[in-house]
């Protein structure tokens, strides 16, 4: 008998690749952080002992989900602006508020409100875009989650730095100091085409790969974008990212709200990968991505929540399911974004737009043992004829019981392990009170 560090015993297991595939009655051995093998139940007892055994004969076994757009920090802004435009929402709420708010203090505990609503999620990896990467890196580090970290790009002076230069040099210093980290990955994110110019890009282009870096940017998010975009240079917003030679499997363009024919065969050419985020969208009234089509032309299409403060939560179950109504809907065709598909939006089409999908996105052995457990005996997903059905149609994130990430118990029935939720909780008290007073002052 073999002995492991960690067994999962588990009513079913949906491994993501292949597609379709449900394993009921089986279990996952973990070895140094690993999955060591997928096995029948009877067939675990006799082979392996463990160091922690866990039964969970009602539980659903998927990779952990990967929220592959975020803005962390922001979380301390949810519902902070509502009900405008994204020209409105940025200019008027949100941009003023950074400016007055926006610090290492800040970064930290907003980025803990977020990791511990998405730990409680399911999710075990987000890819994120915002201030001070190098206070959030060592956050993570100390949580354990997996994360890519964006190394922010802008033509403007914020908190973090004061010029394209300033954010490039900074964005060195932050890689030299975490490239070797085993769960953190980092990423160029210039914010968008209309706040970095082609100056800029072409240098932010060099860096990256000169640090062989993944690019991660906002991109044809609404129509005023591309509007603007034309009226000022003549073209579309993706057609200048491919003149600057920007579009390529590196580059994750994010909301893809509105797009033509040229723009998808651009994508599709390219290797360019499309994040989607449907309910920040539909909150902002930006328009819908047109999933259905990216996908028949072989683009890879992974989920993201955006950040709290546009959302309103970080409940990449949600999207799931948003996201294959409204491609239904879109498409005219009930058929579109299949359950199975729309798993695979929020696991392994994640990790490969991440470029870590060797390591994660998936139950397979020698994978990363990255894994989400999820209650399915309650009222609200009976009965069970397909748990996939269930998971992408009924299941809420309070299901959601126990995560590991890299076999580490990050969440442990429903209570987190490296995160304390009552000084998470007290911490977000005193920001409400110190960021409500700029909504009194702007009333």
């Amino acid at each position: 008998m073999q002995h492991v560090d960690t067994l999962i015993y588990a009513g079913w297991v949906i491994p993501v690749e292949p597609d379709n595939l449900i394993y009921e009655q089986h279990a996952i051995a973990i070895q140094e952080g690993k999955i060591l093998a997928i096995l029948p139940n009877n067939e675990a007892v006799g082979r392996f002992s463990a160091r922690i055994t866990h039964r969970l004969p009602t539980h659903l076994l998927i990779p952990g989900l990967i929220n592959t757009h975020t803005h962390a920090a922001m979380a301390l802004l949810r519902g902070f602006a509502d009900d405008l435009s994204l020209e409105d929402w940025l200019n008027t709420r949100i941009w003023p508020a950074e400016q007055a708010f926006v610090n290492p203090e800040f970064i930290i505990d907003g980025t803990k409100l977020a990791i511990a609503e998405m730990l409680r999620s399911g999710i075990t990896c987000f890819n994120d875009m915002y201030f001070f990467p190098d206070t959030q890196a060592e956050l993570i580090d100390h949580i354990g989650i997996r994360a890519t970290i964006g190394l922010i790009l802008l033509d403007f002076p914020t908190a973090w730095g004061k010029d394209s230069e300033d954010y490039l040099d900074k964005a060195k210093q932050v890689h030299q100091q975490f490239k070797d980290h085993p769960l953190i990955r980092l990423a160029l994110a210039p914010h968008a085409p209309y706040t970095v110019s082609d100056t800029s890009f072409l240098r932010g282009k060099e860096v990256a790969g000169e640090l062989n870096l993944p690019i991660h940017i906002h991109v044809h998010e609404t129509l005023t974008e591309i509007e603007n975009a034309l009226n000022q240079s003549g073209q579309r917003p993706l057609a200048r990212l491919a003149k600057l030679g920007l579009l390529s499997p590196k580059l994750m363009a994010v909301h893809a709200t509105h797009l033509n024919q040229e723009d998808i065969n651009l994508l599709a050419e390219t290797g360019t990968h499309i994040i989607h985020c449907p309910e920040s969208n539909l909150k902002l009234a930006s328009g819908f991505c047109p999933v259905t089509k990216l996908l028949k032309e072989g683009i890879n299409v992974a989920l993201g929540t955006d950040g709290a403060a546009s959302n309103d939560d970080l409940d990449l179950l949600g999207e799931m399911r948003t996201a294959a109504l409204i491609a239904k809907g879109l498409s005219k065709d009930a058929r579109s974004l299949p359950t199975s598909m729309a798993l695979r939006m929020a696991t392994l089409n994640g990790a490969k737009a991440l470029g870590i999908d060797h390591l994660t996105g998936s139950l397979v052995p020698g994978k990363s043992a990255d894994i989400t457990a999820i209650e399915m005996h309650d009222i609200e997903t009976q009965p069970i004829y397909n748990p996939l059905s269930q998971l992408v149609y009924s299941v809420g994130r309070d299901k959601v019981t126990d995560v590991w990430v890299a076999g580490k118990h990050l969440l442990k029935s429903r209570t987190l392990t490296t995160l304390d939720i009552h000084e998470i909780r007290a911490k977000t008290y005193l920001w409400r009170d110190k960021i409500a007073g700029l909504l009194k002052n702007n009333s």
